[in-house]
């Protein structure tokens, strides 16, 4: 797991990359990036896997702020990212991931 924050100089946001590499990931079928930055809604931000098995995905998130996130992989299995800036209870039972900008 990694997060790679890059902050653009000509507007207020950073282009962060969200990646997953492992052998618990190639047998994957699909690993979805869901969080408050897209509403928590399944399906708008999917990874990419890569011919070398990582998966990832670049988005813009809005400088100044924090996001809560998780990852969903194969439709059932909620994860955090191990390299989250903190984690705080989701309110059902679990943690949600946070990247702070």
């Amino acid at each position: 797991m990694s997060i790679e924050k890059k902050s653009l100089k000509a507007k207020p946001v950073s282009k962060v990359k969200f990646s997953l590499s492992g052998d618990q990931y190639t047998s994957a079928s699909s690993i979805l990036l869901v969080g408050d930055f897209n509403n928590w809604q399944i399906g708008e931000t999917p990874l990419k896997k890569a011919k070398t098995g990582v998966w990832s995905v670049t988005i813009d998130l809005e400088n100044g702020k924090e996001y809560q996130f998780r990852y969903l992989i194969d439709g059932t299995n909620w994860e955090n990212d191990s390299e989250a800036d903190k984690f705080v209870p989701s309110g059902l039972g679990s943690e949600n991931s946070v990247i702070a900008l």
